[in-house]
This record gives structure tokens, sequence and C-alpha cells, in this order.
């Protein structure tokens, strides 16, 4: 199967610019997504993030309902092995 309808999704690596304009979002709306769903209080967004295409079926899946939701559970942190 080819994707000769959609060439830019050929790509193997995306920045925020390439992967809103994919999406069809703004980078703001980009950034609220990676707060609220992958992002916590104990990891800062980076500067510089690259996406590829499973990531951005990711973030158009959350994207999906046009608001920012939380996921219902938060991951928690294990402790190190000894």
């Amino acid at each position: 199967m080819t994707n000769s309808h959609r060439p830019h999704l050929l790509k193997e690596q995306f920045s925020e610019a390439e992967a809103a304009a994919a999406l069809g979002i703004s980078i703001s709306r980009l950034h609220q997504l990676l707060d609220a769903y992958i992002f916590t209080q104990n990891s800062t967004r980076p500067e510089w993030i690259e996406f590829n295409s499973n990531d951005l079926l990711l973030l158009s899946y959350w994207n999906k309902n046009g608001k920012v939701r939380p996921p219902a559970r938060k991951v928690l942190q294990m402790p190190r092995r000894k």
C-alpha cells in the first residue's frame, strides 16, 4: 500500500511545526496536548521535539474530541530495585 495521496506521511521525523501542520492544529494546541498527556510536573517538555508517524497517530486521537482531558490514571513511578 502506498501513501501517494499523503506524501507528508512518508517522512520519518517531523518537527513541531510539521507535526502541527500535519494534524491541522496550532503549535500552541500541540503543546497543550503534550503537556496534558506526556509531560508531568516531574518532567518538563524539552525545547526541541521530533515526532514520528506513530506519535502523530496518538496525538490525533487525543485531539479528536476537541478539548484536552488528562488521562484518568496517572503513571506512578516505581521504586528502584536494590
